[in-house]
């Protein structure tokens, strides 16, 4: 299989391009990906796999039984695309409002789709299964787990799975592997301050919320910094914050 497989990949190239950009202009959220299920199970249904769709809602799940018995490799990506306005002048953006793929899941998707149609047509080569696996909701919404619950590393079951993300500084043509972790499970925090309403000309009467947020949030950054073994990885980013309801 080895012989002119770069080759062999870059044949499809054109088709990935109109694949990734078929998804990047029409973009949907944790379990709406209604659109993006229905082109992934029909590429993979014009490949001969086996598809199960509707897995945790909106995942598909394809299957590919190799002519030996072996064991079997899951691959997986998610779908689902994020809450943000795409402000990128480009001819394929978002034409969706207020929704755009802005951590690369149209990329994923595209590539697990050149991945199985590639080996799809190599079946009497393969000594196993593979199994691709097509997440929905990741962006927070637990697809993977839910998926799990319902079976998709069983029947067969999986023995392997194997998953990547895209990363821009990575040259072309090159893969990263961490030896440890490589990017950041997310969890969210949301603070309370309650003060007391005033003039911004009499603040000593009455409780600033605003300050004291401001103190709260400049602590908070130093745990990483004070708190946290120098050679762990850890961020604590806050991305929003309000308050008041007068500029004086």
């Amino acid at each position: 299989m080895g012989d002119g497989l770069r080759e062999k990949i870059y044949e499809m190239k054109d088709w990935l391009v109109e694949i990734r950009r078929t998804i990047h202009m029409h973009p949907e959220l944790m379990f709406e990906e209604e659109k993006t299920a229905e082109l992934v199970a029909g590429n993979l249904e014009r490949f001969g796999l086996e598809v199960k769709k509707g897995v945790a809602k909106t995942g598909v799940v394809g299957l590919l039984r190799g002519a030996k018995e072996g064991k079997t490799v899951a691959i997986r990506a998610d779908m689902d695309a994020l809450p943000v306005e795409e402000a990128n002048p480009v001819p394929y953006a978002s034409k969706i409002k207020g929704k755009m793929h802005a951590c690369g899941h149209d990329a994923h998707t595209t590539i697990l789709l050149g991945v199985a149609k590639f080996f799809s047509a190599r079946r009497d080569q393969l000594k196993g299964n593979i199994k691709w696996i097509f997440q929905p909701a990741e962006e927070g919404g637990a697809g993977g787990k839910i998926m799990t619950e319902e079976g998709v590393l069983e029947n067969p079951k999986v023995d392997a799975i194997f998953g990547a993300h895209v990363f821009p500084e990575i040259p072309i043509g090159k893969i990263g592997v961490n030896e440890k972790e490589g990017l950041a499970a997310t969890d969210r925090v949301t603070f309370k301050i309650v003060g007391t309403g005033g003039h911004g000309a009499y603040p000593h009467l009455s409780r600033d919320p605003i300050l004291a947020a401001g103190h709260l949030i400049t602590q908070i950054h130093s745990i990483v910094s004070r708190s946290i073994h120098p050679l762990d990885s850890a961020v604590i980013s806050f991305g929003k914050i309000g308050g008041g309801t007068a500029f004086n």
